[in-house]
C-alpha cells in the first residue's frame, strides 16, 4: 500500500446554480432553470469524501475557481463597479453571466490528466490541465486549475507539470474524463487508455462517423499530445474512438460509459466505436490479464446508463484484491441498472465485491456523478509527504470545511441571484478564508491583485 491511488475531490462552489450550459450534457441541459441548493451541493460532495476516508481510501480536496470571473466580464467589454458589471450583464447578454457564475470546476475529472511517476520515463508524476475549450464557461478554468496544482503538487523533483494545450477545436481537451489508466496494482507499470470523439485533421464525410446531434469533445490530435507530454510510449498507450451513437444519446465524456480500474474495464457495449479491436489491444500491451466487465444493451439501455450514470461511478481497490463501485443513488431508481448491479455485476466473475451508494443529486442534476467529481492520482508514499498545503482529508480538515460551507454557502440559489452583487462578496470572503485553511498560498486571480 505505498503507493496507492488519491481521489481529490473537488468541493462544489458557492456559485453552484443549474444553467443549463453543457451542450450533449443531458441532465445540465434538463434542469435548467431549477433553484439550486449550493450549501447543500457542497456538503453531499463532503459527505461522499468523508465515507470513503472512513472506509480506509485515500481522499484528497480541490477547492472551486473565483466565481463570479468579474475579470471575464470585463473583458468582454462590461465596464464600470462590480455591481454595474454584473448588471450589465445580467441585461444584456444573461447567459455570458450563467457562464461566468458556473461551478463547473466541482468535476475535477475534467481538471486535467496524470500519469503516475511508475509510468514516467523521468520517474515524476506528470499533470496537463484540461483547456476544456469545447465550452466557455469550462474555458476559463485551465489558468486557476494550473496554480492549484502547481501551489499543491509543488516539488519539481517529484512532479511535472506541462501547458494547457492551444484552445483550439484541434486540440480539445477534456482531461482525465476521457482518460483511463489500467495496470496490475496501482504501483505496477500501466497502460493508459485515451478516448477520444474526434480527430481534428483530416477530418471529412469519407473518413470515419462522427455524432450528429451533439459534439464530440475530445479529438485524438489531445490526446496524443497529451500522452507526447507525459513521455509515454506505443507500448503504453491506446487511443479508440467512442462511438458516436453514445455521443448523441448524452454520453459527453467517456466516464459516463465506461469506468476502469486496475486491470477491471466495467463498460457499456456502446462504449467504443470498435469494441474488438480496443480489447484486443489493451489485452496485448498490459502485462496483467484484461478483466472486462460488458453490460450489452439489452441489459442496459443508453437513455438508462445516461440516467442513471451507473457508469460514472467510482471503482475502487481494496487490500484484500476486491473492488468497491461507488454509485448515485439514481441507479436504484432504475429498475434495470439495479437489476444489472446486483445479477451482473456482483454475481459476475470479476472483483466487484460491493456497491456503495451515495447521494449526489445536487451534482447529478447538473449532469455530474462520483466519478466526475473525483481527479485520480497516483502517489508513492514519498510523493504524498511531498504534498503542500493540507490537502488530504481528515477528521479535522472535514470539521472544518463543513464548517465553512455552512458559514458561507446559501441554501437557495435561483438563475436571477447571479447578478447580485453581494453573492460575489461573499464568494471572494469564503474563497480567501478556503485558501488559508487548506494552506495553499494565492492561487485566485482577486488575491494576485
Amino acid at each position: 500500500m505505498s503507493v496507492r491511488e488519491v481521489n481529490f475531490d473537488g468541493l462544489v462552489g458557492p456559485t453552484h446554480n443549474y444553467s443549463g450550459l453543457a451542450l450533449g450534457n443531458v441532465a445540465s441541459m434538463t434542469h435548467e432553470g431549477l433553484v439550486a441548493n449550493p450549501r447543500e451541493a457542497a456538503l453531499q460532495g463532503l459527505a461522499k469524501m468523508k465515507a470513503l476516508m472512513e472506509a480506509g481510501y485515500a481522499q484528497g480536496v480541490l477547492p472551486p475557481q473565483q466565481r463570479p470571473d468579474l475579470g471575464a466580464l470585463r473583458s468582454l467589454g462590461f465596464t464600470g463597479s462590480d455591481a454595474e458589471v454584473l448588471a450589465r450583464a445580467a441585461g444584456e447578454a444573461p447567459q455570458i453571466l450563467r457562464a461566468v457564475c458556473s461551478a463547473s470546476s466541482m468535476w475535477t475529472a475534467n481538471a486535467a490528466t496524470v500519469t503516475p511517476s511508475v509510468d514516467a520515463p523521468d520517474g515524476r508524476v506528470h499533470f496537463t490541465p484540461a483547456n476544456l475549450q469545447s465550452s466557455f464557461h469550462r474555458f476559463l478554468e485551465p489558468a486557476t486549475t494550473a496554480r492549484v496544482l502547481a501551489a499543491i503538487f509543488r516539488d519539481e523533483a517529484r512532479f511535472a507539470h506541462h501547458p494547457v494545450l492551444p484552445a483550439s477545436p484541434a486540440f480539445s481537451d477534456e482531461g482525465a474524463a476521457n482518460h483511463t489508466r489500467l495496470c496490475g496494482g496501482h504501483g505496477e507499470p500501466g497502460v493508459h487508455l485515451y478516448v477520444y470523439g474526434r480527430e481534428a485533421f483530416g477530418w471529412g464525410l469519407d473518413k470515419g462517423v462522427a455524432p450528429r446531434r451533439f459534439p464530440a469533445r475530445q479529438t485524438l490530435e489531445a490526446s496524443q499530445a497529451v500522452a507526447r507530454q507525459h513521455g509515454l510510449g506505443e507500448s503504453q498507450t491506446v487511443f479508440a474512438q467512442q462511438h458516436p451513437d453514445a455521443i448523441d444519446a448524452g454520453v459527453f465524456h467517456n466516464d459516463v460509459i465506461a469506468v476502469g480500474n486496475g486491470p477491471v474495464l466495467l463498460y457499456h457495449e456502446m462504449a467504443f466505436l470498435d469494441e474488438r479491436a480496443t480489447l484486443d489491444e489493451l489485452r496485448a500491451k498490459l502485462a496483467t490479464p484484461l478483466i472486462p466487465v460488458r453490460v450489452p444493451a439489452e441489459a442496459v439501455s443508453l437513455e438508462d446508463a445516461v440516467a442513471s450514470y451507473l457508469f460514472n461511478s467510482q471503482l475502487l481497490s481494496n487490500p484484500d484484491g476486491s473492488m468497491t463501485l461507488v454509485v448515485p443513488g439514481e441507479c436504484q431508481e432504475r429498475e434495470s441498472v439495479w437489476r444489472t448491479l446486483q445479477d451482473h455485476l456482483l454475481a459476475g466473475h470479476n472483483p466487484i465485491a460491493e456497491v456503495v451508494v451515495k447521494d449526489v443529486k445536487q451534482s447529478m442534476r447538473n449532469g455530474g456523478g462520483p466519478a466526475c467529481l473525483r481527479l485520480r492520482v497516483v502517489l508513492s508514499e514519498a510523493e504524498r509527504a511531498a504534498l503542500s498545503g493540507r490537502v488530504l482529508l481528515d477528521e479535522a480538515l472535514f470539521g472544518e470545511l463543513t464548517a465553512w460551507v455552512e458559514r458561507h454557502y446559501r441554501d437557495r440559489l435561483a438563475p436571477e441571484d447571479l447578478a447580485d452583487p453581494h453573492l460575489a462578496v461573499e464568494t471572494l470572503t469564503a474563497l480567501d478564508e478556503l485558501t488559508r485553511i487548506l494552506a495553499i498560498g494565492s492561487v485566485y486571480p482577486f488575491q494576485q491583485g
